[in-house]
């Protein structure tokens, strides 16, 4: 009953946008960090919550300490698009979706086929240096020797395109999300329980009538939503759109 309504409520919206979290990778087999046994091992193995391990603060004072964590626990490049992600960029190849917005910083979306990804919290394939600005892709990034990379033009230390704790959300990423998510008729949150921020604040933005939460678990917002399913988001979305 809960598939057909969400069939129903696709097929007779034309400016869909989904909201991702966590959940959405998960089913890639990329671990969501802040999971129990995420946080487990970041304590166990470095001694520090993964919120400071990725903060700006380790970054600046601790980069040996900050790429260790970084490299081995945020990057997975064997990391391929599930159903979910192929079911989003078909509907957006029919028209239907406008917008994903996402605070994954896999590049799955766009793997996947999507065109228009708002990534809140930036993307592990796009890296800077702090000194010259020039860009490294993500292998080329990887394949620099040590631990801590440095530029090769002029030494700097390199900086992955994403965002920190500590760190404020890009504004162009933001105001393009807000304005996606404000014009849209339709709004799906998927594979995220809504708690963090400013990112979950987003779902405020929306001014429709047919909200959808699509989460395992019960989320603060389930009160609000025209429809809420506690399942996969893989499995949801592939039962409802052809692909």
């Amino acid at each position: 009953m809960a598939y057909e309504r969400l069939r129903e409520l696709i097929e007779g919206s034309n400016n869909i946008v989904f909201l991702g979290g966590a959940g959405v990778s998960t089913e890639s087999n990329i671990p969501d960090f802040r999971s129990e046994d995420g946080l487990y091992k970041a304590k166990s193995k470095y001694g520090y919550s993964p919120e400071y391990l990725i903060s700006r603060t380790a970054f600046d004072t601790n980069p040996e300490l900050f790429f260790d964590y970084y490299k081995n626990n945020l990057i997975y490049r064997q990391a391929k698009p599930n159903k979910a992600h192929y079911a989003l960029a078909a509907l957006e190849k029919q028209g239907k979706l406008k917008a994903v917005v996402t605070q994954n910083i896999d590049n799955l979306h766009q793997m996947a086929g999507s065109k228009t990804v708002y990534e809140l919290h930036g993307s592990v394939y796009r890296n800077y240096c702090m000194s010259c600005h020039k860009f490294y892709s993500l292998d080329e990034m990887m394949a620099i020797e040590g631990t801590v990379p440095h530029c090769s033009e002029c030494g700097g230390i390199i900086k992955p395109d994403v965002v920190l704790y500590e760190e404020g959300l890009d504004a162009r990423v933001w105001n393009g999300a807000q304005k996606a998510i404000r014009e849209a008729d339709m709004l799906i949150v998927g594979g995220t329980s809504l708690v963090v921020y400013p990112a979950a604040s987003l779902v405020g933005d929306y001014r429709g009538d047919k909200l959808v939460l699509i989460n395992k678990s019960v989320t603060s917002y389930d009160g609000m939503a025209s429809l809420v399913i506690h399942d996969s988001i893989g499995e949801v979305l592939s039962s409802v759109v052809d692909f």
